[in-house]
């Protein structure tokens, strides 16, 4: 049941935070076949204001049961192990140690794949050193947690006087008998090589922190092949103690599994963005082109990404598009706009509010600029005050309806009727999918 719970939960959750990327990639492909397909994967995402809103409510709540269960889970099968009377296995101190450890070698696993994809797919702006160095301090912290679990579970062995616990996966028996090789390469891998990250300059350093999470994951590999075959292999009968040695079924299996494994995640990364668009919406303030010139002068560090001002959330109207800036949609100035171009927000504040959710913000991150003058019936001054507005591209004016071509009369007064005569949202519609 925990697993199945588990699963169930990470699934939705990987789901949920996917499905902007998937209405995205809906919008943009120009197979039937594929947008029918992300269509059905997207649920209907239309990127309003209230999609938003939804969505990170959700996932607050998603991230709150996810977490109790990585606890839980980990816990539960622990109990498999410690509720058991074989030698090594019978120990309160599993919880704790197999929740540490699951996040010690989760971590590492994470790395090792996120280093590979940020070189492959080029996303040094957007997953920085400063991130990986965080990672890194999370793997020390879990490293600790476990490197205690060792010692303790090595002391424990020795003090409780029961001979059998001195042949154990971490005992003097193990460090010495015919498993010795599995045992060292556990201590070596798990406890020794994660200790180099204390130094800062290791820590920060991309391939070192790649080796680093190699060799844990080989660790991890070890500590559970220790805790199988050294525990099972030596159990209260003398008699019965033997050597494992695997078959071939064995070794097809273990393959196979690895294989299976990076199967789904290259095409996985063949089919799905690497990263996703609300977790670039929370880094703004650490990428574009203004920021990794600020980074390439006074180096990506924590005290200096800080002093940056947070980009707006909603990065619509005060979006830097082709050089200029606009101000807030609501303060009622533009720096290159002349006094009678200019759309009186204060004044159609909630019209704008409503106009935005039914067609959608422009996020910079994600889209680009389309040229609306190729819209019949859009000239200079009307792409600026849609500019104005925070209407930037062809797929927020396709899904104007009648309410919004309403709206859009009522606060630009100019040409009433144009937008819904000229039939913009079908134009807008046939211009995007020719993108």
């Amino acid at each position: 049941f925990a697993i199945s719970t588990y699963l169930s939960i990470s699934m939705v959750f990987w789901w949920t935070g996917l499905l902007p990327d998937f209405a995205m990639i809906r919008d943009r492909t120009k197979s039937p076949f594929q947008k029918k397909i992300y269509g059905i994967l997207s649920f209907g995402w239309s990127g309003r204001v209230k999609d938003w809103q939804r969505f990170e409510e959700v996932s607050l709540v998603l991230a709150g049961l996810a977490t109790p269960l990585v606890l839980s889970v980990h816990t539960i099968v622990s109990f498999d192990f410690a509720t058991s009377v074989v030698p090594g296995w019978h120990s309160t101190i599993f919880p704790p140690y197999f929740v540490a450890g699951a996040i010690f070698s989760g971590f590492a696993m994470v790395q090792t794949l996120l280093i590979i994809m940020r070189k492959v797919s080029n996303l040094e702006s957007y997953i920085t050193v400063l991130h990986i160095e965080y990672m890194n301090k999370v793997i020390l912290l879990t490293g600790g947690i476990v490197t205690v679990a060792y010692i303790t579970e090595y002391f424990i062995g020795w003090y409780s006087g029961v001979p059998y616990e001195n042949y154990t996966y971490l005992s003097f028996g193990a460090a010495t008998g015919p498993y010795w090789w599995a045992f060292w390469a556990l201590i070596i891998c798990n406890l020794i090589v994660p200790l180099s990250l204390w130094v800062k300059k290791l820590r920060r350093n991309i391939r070192w922190t790649f080796f680093v999470a190699l060799v844990i994951n080989i660790g991890m590999w070890f500590e559970r092949f220790d805790i199988i075959v050294v525990d099972l292999s030596k159990d209260r009968l003398t008699s019965s103690w033997t050597m494992f040695q695997p078959t071939f079924v064995d070794i097809g299996t273990f393959m196979g599994t690895i294989g299976f494994f990076f199967v789904l995640f290259l095409l996985y990364a063949r089919t799905f963005p690497v990263i996703a668009q609300a977790e670039v919406k929370t880094i703004l303030k650490s990428s574009g082109e203004s920021f990794k010139k600020l980074r390439a002068e006074h180096g990506d560090d924590a005290s200096h990404v800080q002093t940056i001002e947070e980009y707006p959330a909603d990065a619509g109207p005060s979006a830097n598009v082709e050089g200029k800036h606009f101000k807030s949609v609501f303060d009622g100035s533009t720096e290159e706009d002349s006094d009678k171009n200019q759309v009186d927000f204060e004044q159609h504040k909630g019209k704008i509010d409503n106009l935005l959710s039914g067609i959608g913000t422009f996020d910079p991150a994600v889209s680009k600029q389309d040229d609306l003058k190729k819209i019949s019936g859009v000239g200079p001054v009307m792409e600026q005050k849609l500019h104005q507005l925070g209407i930037f591209t062809f797929e927020q004016v396709s899904r104007m309806t009648d309410r919004e071509y309403d709206l859009l009369d009522e606060i630009i007064s100019e040409f009433p009727g144009r937008a819904k005569r000229d039939d913009w949202a079908g134009q807008a519609l046939t211009l995007k999918n020719k993108n």
